[in-house]
This record gives structure tokens, sequence and C-alpha cells, in this order.
């Protein structure tokens, strides 16, 4: 596999929780810490683009977004990403040439104990070296057209639209 570029939106994979404040805010990218410490066989490019709720992420957000992959000089592109606005952002790029690109995520944040983050990237990885040029997801196990998949908030999963 060549560089995989890898470009950090924010989101719960990123999230900490404060107890002082009793809210939740994103934090540093986990990502990076993450493959460094499974000992990956590939190497990367970090890109901390934001930090931001998807919630939060603009039009604008996502067209930074496109811009910033079409810059990379990378194929293979994971971008970390809030769960609840992933599919709408993937639906913004899907037009790009000659990139594969898997957003993921995760439904609890990375620090935290059962959380599905290093599951999610591990997918995401695996994922951007097998598919074609495109837009995927990657979450619950599950390979994504953004055409194809909406997240069910009452379940907090993943599911075919």
């Amino acid at each position: 596999m060549q560089r995989l570029s890898l470009i950090t939106t924010g989101g719960t994979i990123d999230k900490i929780y404060f107890d002082s404040l009793s809210e939740f805010q994103v934090g540093e990218p986990q990502i990076g810490k993450i493959l460094r410490a499974i000992g990956v066989g590939f190497e990367f490019d970090l890109i901390a683009l934001m930090r931001k709720d998807s919630l939060e992420i603009t039009d604008d957000d996502r067209e930074l977004i496109r811009r910033t992959i079409l810059a990379q000089p990378n194929r293979y592109v994971v971008i970390t990403h809030g769960t609840d606005t992933m599919v709408e952002t993937a639906r913004h790029l899907a037009n790009i040439e000659d990139k594969v690109i898997v957003l993921t995520g995760a439904l609890n944040p990375a620090r935290f104990d059962g959380s599905d983050a290093v599951f999610n990237i591990g997918c995401a990885v695996g994922a951007v070296q097998c598919l074609s040029d495109g837009v995927y997801l990657a979450m619950n196990g599950r390979i994504w057209h953004p055409e194809q998949v909406r997240k069910n908030r009452s379940e907090n999963r993943f599911e075919a639209s």
C-alpha cells in the first residue's frame, strides 16, 4: 500500500469528558496514537483538519475537507468524522476521482473502555486498501455506500436506508 492520508475532523471518536464542566469536548486526534500503538505496517500522514462535533460541520467545512483530500498525493484516505453528519459529508465528497476515501468514527469516545473506535479504524484501514475508487463509510463492522446508509439515532448504529 502507498502512504495513507488520515484526515481528522473531530467527532465522538476524539471527545474527552471533563468532570468539572460536566460535558464532552473534542480533544486531540486519537487515530495516529491508535495506529502507532498497534504497530501498523504502513506509513501515514496525519492531517488534523478540525476539532468539531459533526453537528457543527458546515458546507464550508465539507468543502475544506474536499480541498484537503484533493491536495493529498496519496490515493488512500481515511477520515475520522462525527457520526451524526458523516453520511452528509460522504455524499459531498462522492465525485472525487482517483481516490479511495473511507470515513469512520465512533459511537463512544476512543479513550473510553469498550469504545468501538479501534475496531472501526481497523475496518476503515482494511477497507481503504481493498475497495475501488469512491467514497465509503466503515461503521458497525460493515462497509457502507453513502447513498445506502443512515444513522439510526435511537438504536445508535448505522443501517441500510
